[in-house]
């Protein structure tokens, strides 16, 4: 089970066991994080999950799709760094995986 490390909003570290399969948002839903809201449910259909990844680790995740590309554009926070951690698929390649909850929009 990766280990990652989940930055909140006021700057707080908080470690979390992220089971592979699961998705990034919900290892931080299930680490009891309430700021990452989620709404949707990871349908991609909102952009309540956004988080800022650490560089480092951005080769490592999948392509972006256009529809997650669409709904960051909404998000004023968007930089090069942002995704949507429903649609980050943790797996062992991302052991020590590092991001930080985005701001509220």
């Amino acid at each position: 089970m990766p280990a990652i490390t989940v930055i909140t909003r006021e700057g707080e570290e908080r470690a979390v066991d992220a089971g592979a399969g699961l998705s990034l948002m919900e290892a931080i839903r299930d680490a009891g994080i309430d700021e990452l809201l989620a709404l949707c449910g990871g349908c991609c259909s909102c952009a309540t999950c956004h988080v800022k990844v650490d560089p480092a680790f951005l080769p490592l995740l999948p392509a972006m799709s256009e529809d997650e590309s669409d709904l960051l554009d909404s998000s004023e926070h968007r930089d090069a760094t942002s995704r949507l951690s429903c649609q980050i698929s943790m797996g062992e390649e991302l052991a020590g995986l590092r991001v930080t909850i985005a701001p509220e929009d």
